[in-house]
């Protein structure tokens, strides 16, 4: 049976648009052999015209294609458009590929941000880096739009539509995981994060620093010190760049401990509330001391061999009646803590003394955790509640633990094609998508910050967007928190990484920095959601509504500066 070809649509169309770059005409009425239409008798006779344009435009690299018309344009933007996505999506796979193979650390926290906001990047670069100074200075706005544009759309729409889709019922302050029944109740329904997407949201607040360092002069109303302002921002968003691929280096080893710290917490905790159940009386005397008679009888309790000391098997099988099941518990690691508690002699084994002094210290650790005791017994059930909810807010490493890849010498080649690819495409067709932004804001006469702003980020950031809505969508604490500080984290390399390219080219070029407008856009909204972000970890649905509105916000606040108080 014969084989059916492929259609190959997208290689079509590209053919076609090259084709039509190498096709040329010309202005034929003035010339003097011209032929007549042999219809009209006239003595100036009518003739054929082949092609008579009234504007012309400059092909990009000299044979890419160009036109001056509106619906030309649009096209070209489309396709352009669509060949970033797939830049994009092709550096997202292969990114993923390659932490999968290689794990995080150096590789997840250096390499894979980076190339997340490389499409955006190489746009922003090629703005203001191709012909003269004029019309860099025009084009640039270009990628001051992306900017602006990118971090206002995954922190308004993406953000909110992650919050729709992941939400869960809100119950004493923390959504449950999987269990959606209050439908779209604007406070009973939501998510809820980690601690660690607080802190990338608190980063992502701070990275917007070297705007406002680039801002001073035009604040100040002063016109001197503005190319050196441009150059301490660029070192400013340089120094961030850096400071922030570190803090993604190290910070799963910081989490990993910060995780045992407080698994051991928790731990603590759990004895103790287990030994106030079995105590016949109070485990601290009114003055807070620990009561030795009641603590004498537990220790006799615990020790099963009555050799008058507690060693690992014994401390072992209170651990195991206690069932720490709410959490992954790593018991051997728990033993050794607890009698590392204990042990003052370091002879590997617990007599009474050094059983009543460990427990009084463990007492005076909840009673200083909970301010409001008021001699009752009961904070030790509080400071159980609290510990547990310190563990969920810090996440559950085991949740992230993959699979080992099969073939890793071939995925590894295959990442690596696909990051090439997307680098590639990137890399070729940014040029040729900001001239057709700009060849489109003549013919339409709109400005070109607001199609870049609209359209540019649905192109460099869909395919982030979609996976992490799909992500969200699993309404799990674990899935929530990687989804938000994932959006998070491409917003703090927009402000670092392309920043930084943006103040390299208005510095290297001798470019003005004028686009109070725009920094003043990115400033309210990466403020406000980082302050969400810092304060709480629970998001009810009226965070999603209020995420939303900030986009139609963004847009008519830049309109009303610019055009209205004339502030560009």
């Amino acid at each position: 049976m014969r084989r059916q070809p492929k259609h190959r649509p997208l290689l079509t169309v590209l053919v076609f648009l090259v084709l039509c770059g190498l096709t040329y005409g010309r202005f034929i009425a003035d010339q003097s052999d011209l032929v007549s239409d042999g219809v009209h008798t006239s003595k100036v006779p009518n003739f054929l015209r082949l092609y008579a344009p009234e504007e012309t435009c400059e092909q990009t690299y000299g044979f890419m294609p160009c036109t001056s018309t509106t619906l030309g344009n649009l096209f070209l933007i489309l396709v352009y458009g669509y060949l970033m996505f797939l830049a994009a999506t092709y550096l997202s796979a292969g990114s993923e590929l390659l932490l999968e193979i290689l794990g995080p650390g150096i590789v997840g926290g250096l390499f894979l941000p980076m190339l997340g906001a490389l499409p955006d990047a190489m746009l922003i670069l090629v703005s203001g880096l191709s012909g003269s100074v004029e019309t860099a200075q025009s084009q640039v706005s270009v990628g001051m739009g992306l900017l602006a544009g990118s971090t206002v759309m995954l922190l308004t729409v993406i953000w909110g539509t992650c919050i729709v889709v992941g939400k869960c019922d809100i119950v004493n302050q923390v959504a449950v995981d999987s269990q959606d029944t209050k439908g779209f109740s604007l406070t009973g329904s939501g998510i809820t994060t980690d601690i660690w997407t607080s802190y990338a949201g608190i980063i992502m607040a701070i990275s917007v620093v070297p705007f406002i360092i680039v801002q001073l002069p035009q604040i100040l109303h002063s016109n001197s010190g503005r190319h050196l302002s441009v150059l301490i921002g660029l070192i400013v968003s340089a120094s961030l760049l850096i400071s922030y691929c570190l803090y993604q280096v190290f910070q799963p080893w910081v989490q990993r401990r910060r995780l045992a710290y407080a698994k051991h917490k928790h731990v603590i905790s759990g004895i103790l509330k287990h030994l106030k159940m079995r105590a016949l009386g109070r485990l601290s005397t009114d003055d807070g001391r620990p009561n030795e008679e009641v603590l004498e009888k537990l220790f006799k309790a615990i020790d099963d061999n009555e050799d008058g000391y507690l060693s690992h098997s014994e401390l072992r099988a209170l651990i195991l009646g206690i069932q720490f099941n709410e959490i992954n518990l790593d018991q051997d690691d728990a033993v050794e803590k607890v009698m590392k508690d204990f042990d003052i002699t370091l002879d590997s084994r617990v007599d009474l003394r050094e059983f009543i002094d460990g427990v009084g210290r463990w007492l005076q650790e909840a009673q200083s955790a909970v301010s409001n005791h008021a001699g009752s017994m009961k904070y030790i059930d509080e400071f159980h509640m609290r510990t547990k909810r310190d563990h969920d807010l810090l996440g559950e490493q085991s949740d992230e633990i993959v699979e080992g890849v099969d073939n890793p010498r071939w995925n590894s080649i295959k990442a690596v094609l696909l990051l090439l690819l997307g680098t590639v495409i990137a890399a070729a067709f940014a040029d040729p998508l900001v001239d057709a932004v700009d060849n489109f804001s003549d013919a339409t006469k709109i400005p070109t910050f607001f199609i870049s702003f609209i359209a540019l980020p649905l192109a460099t950031n869909s395919s982030e967007a979609v996976s992490a809505i799909i992500f969200a969508s699993r309404k799990k604490l674990r899935s929530a928190s990687l989804t938000f500080s994932e959006l998070y984290g491409a917003v703090t390399m927009n402000n670092a990484l392309c920043l930084s390219v943006f103040l390299a080219l208005v510095y290297a070029r001798g470019l003005v920095w004028d686009f109070s407008s725009e920094v003043l856009v990115i400033l309210i909204v990466c403020v406000v959601m980082g302050v969400f972000a810092s304060i709480r970890t629970t998001f009810p649905l009226w965070t999603a509504v209020l995420a939303f509105l900030l986009y139609p916000f963004s847009l008519a606040l830049v309109y009303v500066l610019d055009y209205v108080f004339g502030w560009s």
